[in-house]
């Protein structure tokens, strides 16, 4: 959160953005440094994780590093924490250690990152295993079981509740899940859950089913923090006229935080031309002088970059890669930086400014007395001719009203007569409308050329509309973004408009179009993959029987499995990392 004069305020993290977001902007019963830090808010900004964790991490290392004023700022005593096994005979016991010491006897796992990841681990292997973490003369002086047993977090050794054999087994899949052999466990853990399914043991196995995913996702592999550089990684997104350039900062291994760049995109410009532009500015001014990285990894290779390397080099005196293709941890690095470009982007069409100014701006080129409020866009979307789906999306004078979209099934029609398919949804979107149900467009625009757009007029006078503007958006010869051609009905005939590639209203109408094609395309594949009943696992190339059954044998279910990165698939027993890929791009895919 920043000030009106760029100043950090505070730096949080939240699994929830929207929810958390909101507590800070009630109405009643806010604390009185929230209400200082939220008079003082001018803008925020957002950095997107992989992970909890690797968010956890990335907030720390922030705090450190700025000292915002509204943060409770941590304590570096350089001592890290650490998970502590004592040397009891029988019946050991887990417990946080900041600082290790000579007198104590025990073993010691970690160090961990922060505390928070220790008291997380420690929680879930009292969850999964119940070993005791109480200290020792606690344990000594015991009659009965204390509540940790009552609400089985433990297994009530001080009691002899559980045999000290018994207590060692789990003792023992304890330690070889922290000394990071988890696959050996979960692998047990796997065998007993289809030993308790095949014996009808339900609730066990789902049990058991909870447990190996709370193993997986404590030892969750973390791109936050890896192997030392000063590397920059960028993120490109551009869309419906805008550009967004995310710069993430890593220095010593780790990642201190991202920035985001709007430069204005030139009609002519590519991602090569814009990201070679941007870059020479950027790095070849003083103001980086003394702060550059020995690495720069960006999406896509720059126009000259040969030369801009050249020029980094002389211009810092060492040597600066410019890398395109990076495997494993710069490749994650790579993907977060490209997913906060493309959601920066998408934040920065939907600010209130920028909606009202290619709101104004479109009433101007259109030549409309009144600002427009609501806005209708129609598309048509499907696969040969099958299962077609028309999508309506709504915009108004802050941007996507989402409540207010649709989505139709067609049907009654000839397979891929676009035309016809027009006319239904059209005819069924504005009978409601002329019937008094629902709300009443400024414009309505229609992708496509006269065609469609004749289908639009011709309904329009069937139901006798009036006062409506319609619209249709034509792609240009060339069929790129910024060449599109307005097609406005009159009585006297089409009138064609073209605007600036510039302009913020063709900026607008680019991206309502592209609202509204995403949107129907969504509602096709959803119809098609219903209408066609098989798991989308059977979708997938080189994933059999066998596979598609060890897949969801290790993680209790498809939701799961969609809920698992590349990594995690490929320690499926027969899974490649190539095949991994490509099962997670499969189940991504939209």
């Amino acid at each position: 959160m920043y000030d009106a004069g760029g100043d950090i305020l505070y730096v949080g993290k939240a699994r929830n953005l929207k929810n958390r977001l909101s507590s800070y902007f009630r109405s009643t019963g806010l604390h009185v440094k929230t209400k200082a830090l939220v008079s003082k808010i001018e803008n925020i900004e957002i950095t997107v994780t992989d992970s909890e964790t690797e968010a956890l991490l990335l907030e720390q290392n922030l705090i450190k590093e700025l000292k915002p004023p509204y943060n409770i700022l941590l304590r570096d005593d350089k001592s890290y924490p650490y998970i502590y096994l004592s040397k009891h005979k029988d019946y050991p016991s887990l417990t946080f250690k900041r600082a290790r010491t000579k007198k104590e006897q025990g073993k010691y796992f970690g160090p961990y990152p922060s505390s928070g990841a220790v008291r997380e681990s420690l929680n879930i292997l009292q969850k999964i295993f119940k070993i005791r973490q109480c200290d020792e003369s606690f344990f000594r002086n015991r009659a009965r079981p204390c509540l940790q047993y009552q609400i089985k977090r433990c297994s009530a050794p001080c009691v002899k509740m559980i045999s000290p054999e018994d207590y060692q087994k789990d003792m023992k899949r304890a330690a070889m899940f922290l000394e990071g052999k988890n696959p050996q466990v979960i692998s047990e853990l796997v065998d007993a859950m289809s030993e308790a399914s095949r014996n009808l043991e339900f609730e066990k196995a789902a049990e058991i089913r909870d447990q190996i995913d709370f193993l997986r996702h404590v030892q969750e592999q973390q791109s936050i923090e890896s192997s030392a550089g000063n590397i920059d990684v960028i993120g490109l997104a551009i869309k419906a006229g805008a550009a967004c350039l995310s710069f993430m900062f890593v220095r010593g291994g780790r990642v201190l935080g991202h920035k985001n760049y709007f430069p204005k995109l030139a009609l002519e410009q590519g991602e090569a031309s814009l990201l070679g532009s941007f870059l020479a500015q950027f790095y070849l001014s003083s103001a980086r002088s003394n702060d550059y990285p020995r690495e720069i990894i960006v999406p896509c290779i720059p126009d000259d970059a040969d030369l801009l390397s050249e020029a980094l080099n002389a211009s810092f005196g060492v040597s600066v890669k410019i890398n395109h293709n990076v495997r494993t941890d710069r490749a994650k690095w790579k993907q977060l930086a490209q997913s906060n470009a493309e959601m920066s982007i998408a934040s920065f069409l939907s600010k209130k400014e920028n909606v009202f100014q290619r709101v104004e701006s479109l009433r101007v080129g259109l030549e409309l007395e009144e600002v427009p409020k609501r806005i209708e866009c129609f598309d048509i979307s499907h696969s040969s001719g099958e299962k077609t789906v028309a999508s309506c999306v709504v915009f108004n004078d802050q941007g996507p009203f989402k409540a207010d979209y649709r989505t139709y099934n067609i049907d009654g029609i000839t397979p891929g007569d676009d035309y016809a398919a027009m006319k239904q949804a059209l005819t069924r979107r504005y009978k409601k409308l002329k019937a008094g149900e629902g709300k009443w467009p400024d414009i309505v625009l229609i992708d496509g050329g006269k065609g469609q757009l004749g289908v639009a007029v011709n309904v329009f006078e069937e139901l006798q509309l009036t006062g409506i503007q319609l619209v249709g958006v034509a792609k240009g010869v060339t069929r790129k973004a910024g060449f599109e051609t307005l097609i406005l009905p009159g009585e006297d005939g089409d009138k064609l408009l073209n605007l600036q590639s510039d302009s913020p209203a063709l900026h607008l109408i680019q991206h309502i179009r592209d609202e509204a094609h995403r949107f129907a395309i969504t509602g096709h594949r959803q119809r098609r993959d219903k209408a066609r009943k098989t798991s989308t696992l059977e979708n997938i190339d080189g994933i059999g029987p066998k596979r598609r059954r060890e897949l969801l044998k290790y993680f209790g279910g498809l939701q799961e499995v969609k809920k698992a990165s590349a990594e995690e698939i490929a320690k499926v027993p027969g899974i490649s990392k190539t095949i991994a890929v490509i099962i997670y791009d499969h189940l991504h895919l939209d």
